[in-house]
């Protein structure tokens, strides 16, 4: 096994989402294990499609199963499946969650995607803006108190994180058969960034607790609701999960042109990180779907 290509475990895990193809006349059908590790050897290299090693099979094949798996659903599926087991298996930790936004430069690479027809679900804006970082992106995040993020919004770099917080925590789904997918947590810490009215107003309507220091120009606490100082601490769980994802090199600096595009690439980060914790905790695939 080469260097960020997936283990026999790994790849046990997500064989699933790659079933078996019917024999067809035409073109020879690429090992869809072969796909799979060329699509997260760019994710970790951030090299460009064209520079994929040859052992892959044609770049264009892999960028075409990129955008396919995509297109298909495939990974927001892998996405919620493997939070299903890592929930079977208590790795996921709803006692608190962190929240955060991050900028993400823009490779020139990532600028000029076509204006017309775009994507479902695509931007006009493409994601794309200038902030105080630069012309870029901003990743919008959500993690568990374990540091395995749960949801990502991306939106251009000079938007606030607290315009998208109701965006980000209504994205976060965790599977659990039988009922309803958990959404909400115990409590949730935030910076200042996230410490309005509306936001807290948020928090209280759904039970969460919130962990949210004030701003000097907001009224003190009034005694009732104690900042809890001691919990804020582990807020730096969400800053260390968003580390981790930038080391994934197409993560740390956007080279996609379309927003959809550069949010699967994220998802695939995540993907990433599933896939090690629950390696390491030895959960073996189940039939359940």
């Amino acid at each position: 096994m080469r260097r960020h290509e997936l283990t026999e475990s790994e790849w046990a895990l997500l064989a699933e989402f790659f079933p078996p193809r019917a024999r067809r006349r035409g073109g020879r059908w690429r090992d869809d294990r072969a796909m799979a590790n060329g699509i997260f050897w760019r994710l970790n290299t951030g090299a460009a499609w064209r520079d994929l090693p040859d052992r892959y099979g044609p770049w264009q094949t892999v960028y075409h199963r990129f955008n396919a798996l995509r297109k298909a659903g495939a990974i927001d599926r892998m996405v919620a499946k493997l939070q299903l087991r890592l929930n079977d298996a208590g790795l996921i930790d709803p006692t608190l969650f962190g929240i955060d936004g991050t900028n993400v430069r823009a490779a020139r690479a990532a600028a000029g995607a076509a204006k017309k027809n775009p994507p479902p679900g695509e931007p006009a804006d493409h994601a794309l803006g200038r902030s105080r970082g630069g012309f870029g992106t901003k990743l919008h995040l959500v993690c568990d108190r374990n540091r395995l993020p749960l949801a990502v919004v991306v939106t251009p770099g000079q938007r606030q994180e607290c315009t998208q917080f109701e965006a980000v925590m209504d994205a976060v789904r965790i599977p659990a058969p039988p009922g309803r997918p958990g959404r909400r947590p115990a409590a949730l810490a935030g910076d200042r960034g996230y410490s309005s009215r509306a936001i807290r107003a948020w928090l209280r309507r759904h039970g969460v607790r919130a962990v949210i220091p004030r701003r000097k120009d907001q009224r003190p606490d009034d005694g009732r609701h104690r900042f809890d100082a001691a919990l804020y601490r582990e807020r730096a769980g969400v800053e260390q999960c968003v580390g981790w994802l930038k080391e994934c090199r197409a993560v740390g600096t956007r080279f996609d042109k379309l927003a959809v595009n550069y949010r699967a690439t994220v998802q695939l980060a995540m993907i990433r990180s599933y896939l090690r914790v629950l390696v390491r905790a030895e959960v073996v695939p189940s039939d359940r779907t």
